[in-house]
């Protein structure tokens, strides 16, 4: 197959891994039908599933996600995120090609955190690289499985589409400086009720230095970052995804504290 340009499309012998990240659960078969769509084209695809208990429509949840989890697979790895409430609307697909990294989705904010100035962007629009068939309602199995799997078999990002400039960006993703306080908020609750913001490690080492700090939450003050989640019955640490978050010893920080998604974190330097 050849691009716009008439050159050969397919540049690499392709790589194998394709990551899955979806709201969709597993009630339903859409997980696996996109997978059968994966295989179907690429028999030797190994596709590993992120997770698919995104909160249902939270594009902000899973951009956050996406940050963390891909730079732990290797270079060339297919990185596939559907959470896409306005499937069916005029929203883009596209894929985009970053340190050697591909992320499939829709063009709703979803890549906003891995959108730098290296990252280059196409649209999905050849229709080579689609099922023939494409639904309003399904663009995981119809468009992003096989855009995946076709990239997976080595073809370049710009034999998909159009290069375009101009991708969504989701607002309010970093947390703001305010003064001498630094406002973040609560972006997501991981399975053991860990209270996760999007306040990480280098934002937050720029902004105190070595000053001292006051970090609230509510009700609650924290002077100091715990290690562990054991330390002490609440606990204020850095976790492993490098973000600030809220914990309580063997129980859930959501349930014990009353907490909600977007509740404010602040920062004071003291």
């Amino acid at each position: 197959m050849v691009n716009a340009s008439g050159k050969d499309s397919r540049t690499t012998p392709g790589v194998k891994v394709i990551t899955l990240l979806t709201d969709f659960g597993f009630k339903d078969p859409y997980v696996g039908i996109m997978k059968g769509v994966i295989l179907s084209i690429n028999p030797d695809a190994t596709i590993v599933d992120i997770t698919h208990d995104i909160t249902p429509q939270d594009i902000g949840e899973a951009t956050f996600l996406i940050e963390e989890y891909h730079r732990f697979f290797p270079p060339g790895t297919i990185h596939v995120a559907v959470i896409d409430p306005s499937v069916g609307s005029q929203r883009r697909p596209i894929i985009v090609s970053r340190d050697n990294n591909i992320f499939i989705g829709p063009d709703n904010g979803l890549f906003t955190l891995i959108l730098d100035s290296d990252a280059e962007i196409h649209l999905i629009e050849n229709p080579d690289f689609m099922l023939k068939e494409v639904s309003y309602t399904f663009h995981g199995r119809d468009i992003f499985a096989p855009a995946a799997a076709h990239a997976s078999t080595g073809f370049h990002p710009s034999a998909f589409g159009r290069t375009i400039f101009d991708p969504m960006r989701l607002d309010n993703m970093l947390p703001a400086e305010e003064g001498h306080s630094l406002k973040g908020r609560i972006v997501r609750f991981d399975r053991f009720g860990n209270a996760i913001t999007n306040i990480n490690i280098d934002f937050l080492k720029d902004f105190l230095g070595n000053r001292s700090f006051e970090v609230r939450i509510g009700s609650m003050v924290f002077t100091a970052l715990n290690k562990s989640y054991y330390e002490s019955e609440f606990t204020c640490l850095i976790g492993s995804s490098g973000y600030l978050e809220f914990g309580y010893f063997k129980g859930s920080f959501k349930e014990m504290s009353n907490t909600a998604k977007n509740d404010s974190v602040l920062i004071h330097a003291l």
